[in-house]
């Protein structure tokens, strides 16, 4: 029989946790689809190093936070061919204390990380009910589990994610479509460059930031066959700073 061809859509995937997500899944044997909001040249060298994999990657530049764009791009894609895999990686920072935080600090970093995971996933999901099958990776923080000061609108933002992945858990597990959370710690990509690492480490158990492949590599077992029975769950990539 033909092996079936499956495709992930990578939210966010021109750099960082995101470029190391879709490497690796099509280092596993998935079709891309990566979205990204502005990066272009890093785009196409993500996409590149993709197609020397021997995988199929389509661009998709588009904003998550913003419902009609995802409409446009992806409801003619999904017509014609529906998702192995949906990974919401997407993501942005402004932190800054509550006290003196903007109202466009505060909306911004909620539309990109919560709307932006109900506008693809609503999207995404709808096809998958049809197939019957389909996976949903949120990629959240360990600032959505514990909260973190200067950080209001993330932990908000993450931590709302990560209910409403439960959420939708349950609402389609019947489905055989599985919907699951990662929440990295201080993962070592250009997020964490103003940080006072120095400090943060000395509470973190393993005493080290983590890698990106670290990251992707549970999000590529959460697509696989070996993850059938896990849904509504959140696994920690953080080296202990959460538990």
């Amino acid at each position: 029989m033909k092996e079936e061809k499956k495709i992930v859509l990578v939210s966010g995937a021109s750099r960082g946790i995101g470029a190391a997500i879709a490497r690796a899944l099509a280092a596993a044997g998935y079709d891309i689809w990566l979205n990204y909001a502005t990066s272009d040249a890093a785009a196409e060298k993500v996409a590149m190093d993709i197609r020397d994999l021997g995988r199929d990657c389509r661009l998709l530049k588009f904003d998550v936070a913003d419902s009609a764009a995802v409409a446009a791009v992806l409801e003619p894609l999904l017509n014609m061919e529906v998702p192995w895999g949906l990974v919401h990686n997407a993501g942005i920072t402004r932190d800054g204390l509550m006290a003196m935080m903007s109202d466009g600090d505060w909306q911004r970093v909620l539309d990109v990380h919560l709307n932006g995971f109900f506008y693809l996933s609503r999207s995404v999901v709808r096809a998958m009910l049809s197939a019957r099958r389909g996976r949903i990776v949120a990629v959240a923080s360990v600032s959505g589990e514990t909260g973190q000061a200067g950080q209001t609108n993330y932990a908000a933002a993450k931590g709302g994610m990560i209910a409403a992945a439960k959420s939708l858990a349950r609402e389609v597990a019947r489905r055989d479509i599985l919907v699951n959370v990662v929440a990295p710690g201080l993962i070592d990509t250009e997020m964490i460059n103003d940080l006072p690492l120095e400090e943060m480490l000395k509470m973190v158990p393993l005493a080290r930031t983590g890698t990106t492949e670290e990251v992707s590599g549970v999000v590529e077992f959460l697509l696989g066959g070996a993850a059938g029975y896990i849904t509504g769950q959140v696994i920690g990539v953080n080296g202990g700073l959460y538990m």
